[in-house]
């Protein structure tokens, strides 16, 4: 058995010979591994054009939200053909301002005022709807059928009886831009409620620059404007003015009559295309509509 077993380990010096070589040939496999890791330099990766690819996207999501967002203000702000017939103010349905061509961010405008309770008395009430254009209502204007009994004109129709025309009061002028809420609280109709909420958009707006943007105080209807009408003046020397080409969005945020998309395009514009020269070059600022351009035209300067 131990024969056995001495012959099996046993090698002839050709068979040793070749044991060693193969070891040697290992040994050197591993070796040269360890020496190549050693002077081998770790591969570097130049990561900028990755991050430009990655900036660019975000980019460009950026401005595909923008699209979105004017895509959809355009679409609220889209005027259809219209299709004319006889409607009261009063009583028209959605469907009907569609027929008559108003836009979906009209027609809202219109059903919250009739939400509030205000009423369509005559027909230049409906001008008075600031997102109503001069051309939309000279189209309309032949067309308004309101339905009130023995309708007048408010300049001829006798008031109904109510608390505000049982309110003595001395009939006096007053100069809106300079009266306090003690001289507001003169006019008839007018309490320290309403006086102070006539303050509040007068300082919003920077004055008053004509009588009809009383209608726009919270809760003046045309019962109330028609009591008061007689008794306010304006002077427009003394309007606060907004430098356009220097104001932030600070100095814009409060106007009632831009909210905050209009103002980021106002100051965007500026930044690329340079300061504005005068109320023709806001035109070019495409989410402002004539209307608005004329409403806030009295509030701006162009200073260079």
């Amino acid at each position: 058995m131990k024969k056995q077993v001495t012959s099996y380990f046993s090698f002839s010096k050709k068979e040793l010979n070749g044991i060693l070589v193969l070891l040697g040939v290992i040994m050197m496999s591993l070796s040269f591994s360890s020496f190549y890791g050693y002077f081998d330099e770790p591969e570097t990766y130049d990561l900028t054009s990755f991050q430009k690819e990655i900036a660019l996207f975000r980019a460009s999501a950026v401005e595909r939200k923008k699209g979105y967002t004017f895509l959809k203000d355009k679409i609220e702000d889209r005027e259809m053909e219209p299709e004319y017939f006889e409607f009261d103010p009063n009583t028209a349905s959605v469907l009907d301002w569609k027929k008559l061509g108003l836009s979906a961010k009209q027609i809202k405008i219109l059903n919250n005022y009739r939400s509030k309770g205000g009423k369509f008395f005559k027909k230049e009430d409906l001008k008075r709807i600031y997102s109503i254009t001069e051309k939309q209502f000279d189209g309309l204007e032949p067309y308004i059928k309101i339905k009130f009994a023995a309708h007048k004109p408010f300049s001829e129709r006798k008031l109904p009886a109510s608390p505000l025309e049982r309110t003595k009061k001395e009939v006096i002028i007053i100069e809106l831009n300079s009266a306090d809420s003690v001289m507001l609280d003169q006019l008839r109709g007018i309490g320290p409620a309403f006086a102070s909420r006539i303050i509040r958009f007068r300082n919003r707006l920077g004055g008053f620059h004509n009588k009809e943007q009383v209608k726009e105080v919270y809760g003046m209807d045309s019962l109330r404007y028609a009591l008061i009408s007689n008794q306010i003046k304006i002077d427009a020397s003394s309007l606060r003015k907004v430098s356009i080409n220097t104001a932030t969005f600070e100095d814009l945020r409060n106007h009632p009559y831009l909210n905050f998309k209009q103002i980021n395009a106002i100051i965007h514009y500026r930044k690329q295309h340079g300061k504005y020269s005068s109320s023709a070059d806001l035109k070019k600022v495409l989410i402002l509509n004539e209307e608005i351009i004329r409403k806030i035209e009295p509030y701006l300067s162009f200073d260079p």
